[in-house]
């Protein structure tokens, strides 16, 4: 029986989870298609065991609000899984031809990278609010790495002769290498500075 390979290109044989506390969180699946079309929302954390390069697609369609500029943000394409699989597989194709490696495994270890391990949050205590430091969960983590890489690359490709796929491939590529260029690694940093500061 042949090997499954993601987009029938790339292998994911002998990609592991180095950081501990992601190990349970980011799925990394011999898969041909990414795209369950969450066929497995019904279960308890199933995000988590889905497909990291599934989850990246589906941050694609909503990468969220920035200063309430949705549209400048993110384009009107939210939802639309096709192009979303078509950004991702030239994503991964500029990572190859960059970098010489497996795309997927370099996607792995960005993640792992940009993920933030403390944030803070406002606690209000006789009237007066003041930031507190908090550990951020394991789900939350990749979530956030996963949203940072979308914000930062749709910023970057906005207005600008650049490609979505080729200012994706950029943030991860960045990431991978723990650039302060990647904004995914700049946020992570100035969160874990400002929770340093409220501890």
């Amino acid at each position: 029986m042949s090997e499954i390979k993601m987009f029938g290109k790339w292998s994911v044989e002998g990609i592991a989870v180095k950081d501990p506390g992601l190990v349970n969180y980011i799925a990394v699946k011999a898969v041909h298609v990414p795209r369950t079309g969450a066929r497995y929302a019904q279960q308890k954390f199933y995000k988590s065991k889905i497909s990291i390069v599934e989850r990246l697609m589906n941050k694609i369609m909503v990468p969220g609000h920035r200063s309430k500029k949705h549209v400048i943000t993110s384009y009107p394409m939210t939802g639309k899984a096709t192009q979303a699989y078509g950004m991702v597989k030239s994503m991964l194709e500029l990572i190859e031809q960059k970098l010489k490696q497996n795309p997927v495994k370099i996607l792995v270890e960005a993640v792992e990278n940009a993920a933030p391990r403390e944030e803070i949050v406002s606690i209000e205590y006789g009237g007066a609010r003041y930031p507190k430091a908090v550990d951020c969960s394991p789900q939350r983590r990749v979530d956030l790495a996963l949203r940072y890489f979308i914000q930062g690359s749709m910023a970057k490709s906005f207005n600008n002769k650049k490609t979505f796929a080729e200012a994706l491939s950029e943030e991860i590529i960045h990431a991978f290498q723990r650039s302060p260029n990647s904004q995914a690694i700049s946020k992570k940093l100035e969160l874990e500075r400002q929770a340093e500061a409220s501890r």
